[in-house]
């Protein structure tokens, strides 16, 4: 969250709309609060024959309410088709997502994990991470990279434990819990019953046992990439 009166610039990178809502939903809300300036860059999109005409347009305009919701000054849709990324070169997700992130310059960027079940998830975290390699990152101006978890894709992954999500940040989002079940409910695409995943009863749950972790009601939780510090004043040799 943005400190001492300064905002920061966030991007937020959705392989699929409503990872980002799953993953750090109460978060966004948090950083919008602050006077942060949102962004979101959605990697894929729905396609025919797939998804009908009909239900691509509402997945379309789910994302349009979305990111009114949260307050994002910016909506990028690369469009590559869903489900398919491990059959695209990955030399163009990573072009694409470097336009993206040079274009946005953020502080702070939010990406799902690469552990996670969806081949389309580790596609976009290797392409992401190979546009944010360290040397990158001061070019970029970005500080701190962290991974979130989504529900359905992250838990239902097989046991890996190098690619396991172990969280080591986490972030107390009690007062922003309910609306962000209020905002995923705007993807009625994407819209699951109540023992499964994606229902709000799940993502309820998984914060409160988020929360149960640093002793708030509900948290959100993330694994810290990298970060480089800025470092003010003077420095002992």
């Amino acid at each position: 969250m943005s400190t001492k009166g300064e905002s920061s610039q966030v991007l937020v990178v959705s392989v699929h709309p409503d990872d980002e809502t799953l993953g750090c939903g109460g978060t966004l809300l948090k950083h919008s609060a602050s006077g942060d300036a949102l962004s979101w860059l959605i990697v894929t999109q729905a396609h025919k024959p797939q998804w009908s005409e009909e239900v691509i347009e509402r997945k379309s305009v789910e994302i349009e309410k979305v990111a009114a919701a949260y307050g994002i000054v910016r909506t990028h849709r690369l469009g590559f088709p869903a489900a398919m990324l491990d059959t695209l070169p990955q030399s163009e997700l990573i072009a694409r997502i470097r336009e993206v992130i040079a274009y946005v310059k953020p502080d702070i960027v939010y990406l799902v994990h690469d552990g996670d079940v969806h081949s389309d998830h580790h596609c976009a975290f290797i392409a992401t991470m190979s546009v944010l390699k360290t040397f990158y990152m001061g070019a970029l101006g970005v500080r701190r990279i962290l991974c979130y978890e989504t529900l359905s894709s992250t838990e239902a992954a097989p046991p890996q434990h190098c690619r396991a999500f172990i969280p080591n940040v986490f972030n107390d989002v009690t007062p922003y819990l309910m609306r962000k079940i209020e905002i995923m409910a705007k993807f009625d695409s994407e819209r699951q019953g109540r023992l499964m995943p994606r229902g709000a009863s799940a993502i309820q749950a998984l914060a409160r046992f988020r929360g149960a972790s640093i002793g708030v009601e509900y948290a959100e939780a993330f694994m810290l990439l990298r970060e480089v510090a800025v470092l003010t004043g003077s420095q002992d040799a």
